[in-house]
């Protein structure tokens, strides 16, 4: 017989990286998980088979996102309101365009990083928040940032905009939130330098048209990247913390 959880955890780009850390983790935590990308993972699939862990992947990809918007819509609002007794939402998924100055930037690339970094992520919560309006759950929204979108770089201005605009879109929303009876709690929280693709596509870019190529290469020679585990592990201990949603920016690195 199944478990049944009483926390629903939603993960974007749950198929790698961080994200796939993240839900492998809310798996063994007995969370009933819905994980949204554009390809499965075959593994997850199976432990959480072996674990006997509801679970669930949706594929959908985030650059047209309100196919998955509005599933995750019509998902909620068929469930019974006094289900679960915490509900989030994690905003993990993003992308890079190819590290390089605007104005040699393909505008294909630049609205794929904006659509997956930022619109994605907006719809999401948007519908999170209408879908769960009258659960007795605790609500909550991590949207998973970037230092990048509090200190400019060049050569990843899509990216750096794209992290940004998440950052605000948090505070704002925030704000909406507190003026509500049993209002969600948002946070954009930086993970720090962690060891995913991302890292291996700005050391593999071509130092003259990214200037910075040679601080990330460093930071991998250095051994200064963090495991995508051990992130995951910091940042669902934040989501647990009784004080989380208090202040809406914040960064692992500050405790």
């Amino acid at each position: 017989m199944s478990r049944t959880p009483t926390v629903l955890t939603i993960i974007t780009g749950h198929s790698r990286g961080l994200g796939e850390a993240l839900a492998r983790q809310c798996l063994q935590a007995g969370h009933l998980v819905i994980g949204i990308a554009r390809h499965r993972h075959t593994g997850l699939d199976a432990e959480a088979l072996r674990d006997d862990t509801p679970f669930q992947q949706w594929e959908h990809d985030l650059a047209e996102p309100q196919a998955a918007g509005w599933a995750l819509l019509e998902w909620l609002q068929a469930q019974p309101a006094d289900r679960f007794g915490r509900a989030t939402l994690i905003n993990n998924a993003g992308v890079l365009a190819p590290p390089r100055p605007l104005a040699d930037s393909d505008p294909g690339d630049t609205a794929r990083v904006l659509r997956v970094g930022l619109e994605a992520a907006m719809t999401l919560t948007g519908l999170f928040l209408r879908g769960t309006q009258g659960w007795s759950a605790r609500r909550q929204v991590l949207n998973v940032s970037s230092g990048l979108g509090r200190r400019a770089m060049a050569g990843s201005a899509a990216y750096c905009a794209a992290k940004a605009g998440l950052d605000h879109f948090t505070r704002a929303v925030a704000l909406e939130q507190a003026a509500l009876p049993n209002g969600a709690r948002l946070v954009s929280l930086a993970p720090g330098v962690v060891d995913t693709d991302m890292q291996q596509q700005l050391r593999g870019a071509d130092p003259a048209a990214f200037p910075d190529q040679g601080r990330f290469q460093a930071l991998w020679d250095q051994g200064q990247l963090a495991t995508p585990e051990a992130t995951a592990r910091q940042l669902l201990a934040r989501l647990e913390r009784p004080d989380f949603g208090s202040e809406p920016i914040g960064d692992v690195r500050e405790g």
